[in-house]
């Protein structure tokens, strides 16, 4: 791992983007980054524990290279044979996070975009988590959180009609929906991570289909309740 003042300054302005291609490569050049390499970056929402900052390689040869970013850290990771998926399980198993990483990236040139692209799947991880994110497994959520308003005017067009219940009722809807999302659309599936009778799944999401006004059978109208609930897991505000 690599850490401290100097590997920020030389960081800093290959994570900003736009810097002349000049000084792209004086900056790679005196961190020791290669030319050419699967590159991606990673912004954490707290600083990154210190059991996280080891010297040397990782097992499958992945390095990494640390700098401060506001509330947290954010690293350049040359990867290793085990992709961004081991990176990612690196850092979980230190305790990191929440944390976003960026896709895969050829050059250090392009290490500004993956910077900005890793700190919008940041913003996909539900508050007060700790897990590491990779962009590419949260693409539509990440859509979500690049348009704010149009999000929050989904969430209130799609959950706005259950603020009629009480909370405890919209809690039990929404949680239905979740279990049975999370279950394949299976409803004996969902009735046992429920611990209810399968019917009392039918008759719920029966309930949620009325008044919100969208079947779960039609597949746009499931879209737009599947991305709600993306939107309301990512907001401290009840539908």
């Amino acid at each position: 791992m690599r850490r401290g003042t100097r590997y920020g300054a030389l960081l800093g302005p290959l994570l900003a983007g736009g810097a002349p291609a000049d000084l792209v490569e004086r900056a790679a050049r005196g961190l020791g980054l290669p030319e050419r390499g699967r590159y991606a970056v990673v912004v954490l929402g707290a600083p990154v524990p210190e059991a996280a900052v080891a010297e040397g390689p990782d097992g499958d040869g992945a390095r990494w290279w640390w700098c401060g970013a506001g509330d947290g850290d954010a690293a350049v990771v040359l990867l290793g044979a085990e992709g961004p998926a081991g990176a990612v399980a690196r850092l979980g198993a230190h305790g990191a996070g929440p944390g976003g990483m960026s896709p895969v990236v050829g050059s250090p040139a392009e290490l500004g975009s993956a910077r900005r692209l890793a700190g919008t799947a940041l913003l996909t991880c539900v508050p007060g988590s700790r897990e590491v994110v990779r962009l590419d497994e949260r693409l539509s959520t990440a859509l979500l959180v690049s348009g704010p308003e149009l999000s929050a005017r989904l969430l209130a067009e799609v959950f706005g009609p259950l603020r009629a219940l009480v909370p405890a009722e919209r809690a039990v809807l929404v949680g239905t929906l979740e279990a049975w999302l999370e279950c394949g659309g299976s409803a004996g599936r969902a009735a046992v991570r429920l611990r209810c009778h399968r019917n009392t799944v039918l008759n719920r999401l029966r309930r949620l289909e009325r008044l919100t006004a969208r079947s779960l059978s039609r597949p746009r109208e499931l879209v737009d309740l599947v991305l709600a609930l993306d939107v309301l897991r990512l907001s401290s505000t009840p539908p």
